[in-house]
């Protein structure tokens, strides 16, 4: 009796309960929890007015009132979608309508040309360094190396091929080319090795099993946890297993290094804390913009392959651009000295987005020695910048290369080492044990 009378208290709660009216493609729930329309994008905005009259007035706009703005414009930039509009991260938004615009204008003539693409690269780390110091996560840099991926080969097929000098082969290999950066940053844009707290881990596990007992109508007396003691004891393993790396590592200040206090958890060897994604990365090597999130243990091989693939691709179709363009010369000469390529803009904005394709191509090359170097000495990123911190470990070319010795066992060994990364765990010596 007391069970159908807790079931109809129940159906007549759901039927007091008002029912949400189900929102139509164009419609969403704004930040306050009130529906909003996308129509209604730049309406009934107070900090937008005060700042277009500030503006107008020629009266400065507080950093606050510009802050607010800009979660407002976020907030409101949504597209229809099924069931409500989804939001898009303003961040995306910028590439898509800055690129193609600085890359045509630069195709007008040399010299802005020149100022736009140095302008470029200087914007480019200023927004970098802005959104570092601010630790935050941004798809500004993924975004901007997607659709350059894509604008370039747009510009490649409407302006170059159908001069007759690509054949079918040459643009089958350039396009396998892309797809499989593509593939190759997909893989890189997955979990780097992310440490989660074995406690919380515990503590979900246990709170499922509990709701599965509770389903399946077993009775539990006074203290709600008292039926699932097995849970418990599952729990003293890793615990133990805790307690043990809070032992092996040593002194009490190298266990106070090791220990997270964000994340609750004692780091493994060559772990480190990223502050941008707010979690513990197993032999983290760096925060890479490019994939926005970490370069760690899992996807250190595949972030090689991407930049190895990246640059192949990258040098086959500026060779081919410029052997169309500029032919009978070298593609070192024909990248500084091209006669007559402003005389046309279509061979004006190829050449433009040449040279655009070669800055991107550089950087990404500068990148890529970096972690050749790296890995042949057996040290991360993280590493080498906290070697050059402290001044320790040995320094070669001013700098370039830094050798900390705690972890290079040679040069094959080492290549050795970062191929078998993610597949099987690496058995460290006993100095590096933490």
């Amino acid at each position: 009796m007391t069970q159908k009378g807790s079931l109809k208290s129940v159906k007549k709660n759901k039927a007091e309960e008002p029912e949400l009216e189900p929102l139509c493609c164009c419609e969403y729930i704004d930040r306050n929890g009130e529906k909003n329309h996308v129509a209604a994008f730049l309406c009934d905005c107070q900090d937008l007015d005060e700042g277009c009259e500030r503006w107008i007035t020629c009266k400065s706009v507080q950093p606050e009132t510009c802050e607010r703005i800009m979660e407002t414009i976020s907030d409101r930039l949504r597209i229809p979608w099924l069931r409500g509009a989804k939001k898009v991260n303003i961040s995306i938004v910028p590439p898509l309508i800055l690129l193609p615009i600085f890359l045509r204008v630069a195709s007008w003539h040399f010299l802005l040309g020149v100022v736009v693409l140095t302008s470029l690269p200087v914007l480019a780390l200023w927004y970098y360094y802005l959104t570092h110091r601010r630790k935050e996560r941004t798809l500004f840099f993924l975004s901007l190396g997607l659709f350059s991926l894509g604008y370039m080969y747009y510009v490649f097929l409407q302006e170059v091929v159908p001069k007759g000098r690509v054949g079918p082969t040459q643009l089958a290999l350039l396009t396998c080319g892309l797809f499989l950066i593509l593939l190759a940053l997909y893989r890189a844009k997955k979990n780097p090795g992310y440490l989660r707290n074995p406690a919380s881990e515990d503590t979900s596990l246990g709170s499922h099993r509990t709701e599965c007992l509770n389903r399946k109508g077993q009775k539990t007396k006074g203290f709600p946890g008292a039926d699932v003691s097995g849970i418990l004891n599952n729990r003293t393993p890793r615990d133990d297993q805790k307690g043990s790396s809070r032992s092996l590592a040593g002194s009490p200040t190298k266990a106070k290094e090791d220990w997270c206090a964000q994340c609750q958890l004692v780091r493994p060897a060559r772990a480190w804390h990223c502050r941008i994604c707010g979690t513990c990365v197993r032999r983290m090597d760096h925060h890479c913009v490019w994939i926005n999130g970490c370069v760690g243990e899992c996807n250190h091989q595949a972030f090689i392959l991407a930049l190895s693939i990246f640059l192949l691709t990258s040098m086959y179709g500026i060779t081919l651009t410029l052997d169309t363009i500029c032919r009978d010369r070298s593609v070192f000469t024909a990248l500084f000295y091209c006669p007559g390529v402003y005389a046309d803009y279509s061979s004006a904005l190829t050449f433009t987005c040449v040279w655009y394709s070669a800055i991107i191509t550089a950087g990404m090359g500068y990148i890529f020695l970096i972690q050749l170097i790296n890995i042949s000495y057996n040290v991360t990123e993280r590493e080498v910048q906290q070697a050059l911190r402290q001044k320790t470990g040995r320094r070669l070319l001013c700098g370039f290369i830094v050798d900390t010795g705690q972890y290079n066992r040679g040069f094959l060994r080492n290549w050795h080492q970062f191929s078998t990364l993610g597949t099987a765990p690496f058995q460290h010596p006993a100095e590096d044990i933490v």
